[in-house]
């Protein structure tokens, strides 16, 4: 099972973080290669088992984000017959030692240990993708402690599921349990020891774990 995840595809998440590509609109973006990377199989956490807030790492923050589980082997896959290849979705919570990246990236060294640490890929209950009109389309958001924090719609993605799905396949041959992360919007932010955060696709709740 390979864990995949998607960098700066929202313009206003990208502004957030003050990217050099924020200068530009999403139709200035949107022809840029995306921008991919992995996380170990370890980092997965599901089932609503708690978060183990790492200290010693900074702070850490949470990115709420869309997450597709892909349903059979594919190499080199069309953008065209893409959406063959995910059967649900589900909410999940890409967590990111921000102090740590912030020196890796003034450092010019990789993101694997800021972002791809023990229980930084937390996942919610999956729901069939046919449960929804259209996979660009979907609201989410998350709550921590019962207030929404972060928001937003697939609309807003520079890259579409279908476009991440095909580029990645370029180079990795995606396979049946594959989860791919394709991304967060404005909105991110620290959690602390204590926090509930619970997940929701349009108005049903996929996501409910702690942090301890």
């Amino acid at each position: 099972m390979k864990i995949f995840a998607v960098g700066m595809n929202y313009a206003l998440h990208n502004k957030e973080v003050k990217n050099t590509l924020l200068q530009q609109s999403v139709s200035d973006t949107s022809d840029r290669e995306p921008v991919i990377f992995t996380k170990a199989d370890s980092a997965l956490l599901k089932d609503s088992k708690p978060f183990f807030l790492p200290d010693f790492m900074g702070q850490i923050d949470y990115e709420t984000e869309v997450v597709v589980r892909i349903c059979r082997l594919g190499k080199s896959i069309p953008e065209r017959f893409a959406h063959r290849y995910y059967d649900a979705v589900t909410v999940g919570i890409d967590f990111t030692a921000r102090d740590m990246q912030k020196r890796l990236r003034e450092e010019g060294q990789p993101w694997e240990i800021c972002k791809g640490f023990d229980g930084s890929a937390v996942i919610g209950e999956w729901v069939e993708k046919e449960k929804f009109l259209d996979i660009q389309r979907i609201q989410f958001h998350a709550d921590i402690n019962g207030k929404t924090v972060q928001e937003g719609c697939t609309s807003e993605m520079i890259h579409s599921v279908d476009r991440l799905i095909s580029y990645i396949s370029q180079f990795f041959t995606l396979k049946t349990g594959d989860i791919l992360y394709t991304g967060t919007p404005v909105g991110v932010g620290p959690v602390a020891v204590g926090d509930h955060i619970e997940g929701f696709l349009e108005q049903r709740k996929v996501l409910d774990f702690n942090v301890r």
